[in-house]
């Protein structure tokens, strides 16, 4: 049984939000650039190594945690906001906006080298826009299932 989607006008919401969240990455992605100049560490050298690099702890912040941890949930922020918002674009929207602002405080925060700066905006509201965009995520699942044949 095939399914037809149809995109309201409030879904392009949820296309500008990814659009948001891809310049962010290219940020982040150009504060490591930064990073490895100033701290001297350089491709193909991912983590600082503290006996060998002063400013081991600092890089490593920024690098590996604030980008890096970045990244590695970007898929799954971005599979909820493309189907969640197919349900409930504007919903979806405002959440993965919020979700996006959150990424950048994130970021800053664990940049400053104490990685418990992340935690004060950054994980609290990056983590409730998360749970709110699997439930509407969920609930384009459940319409999906539920949906009378004709």
């Amino acid at each position: 049984m095939a399914v037809s989607i149809e995109l309201t006008k409030e879904y392009g919401y949820v296309v500008l939000v990814l659009v948001a969240y891809a310049f962010l990455n290219f940020w982040m992605s150009f504060q490591v650039g930064k990073a490895r100049r100033k701290y001297k560490v350089f491709y193909p050298t991912m983590y600082a190594i503290e006996s060998e690099n002063k400013d081991a702890k600092l890089f490593n912040c920024i690098q590996q945690r604030g980008h890096q941890n970045s990244l590695e949930v970007m898929p799954l922020f971005f599979a909820m906001l493309l189907l969640g918002g197919l349900r409930h674009p504007a919903v979806t929207a405002v959440l993965g906006a919020l979700y996006t602002v959150a990424r950048f405080f994130y970021f800053t925060g664990y940049a400053t080298g104490d990685p418990r700066n992340r935690m004060k905006i950054g994980v609290r509201l990056s983590g409730l826009a998360g749970v709110g965009l699997i439930g509407c995520t969920a609930s384009f699942g459940i319409s999906l299932l539920v949906r009378e044949t004709a």
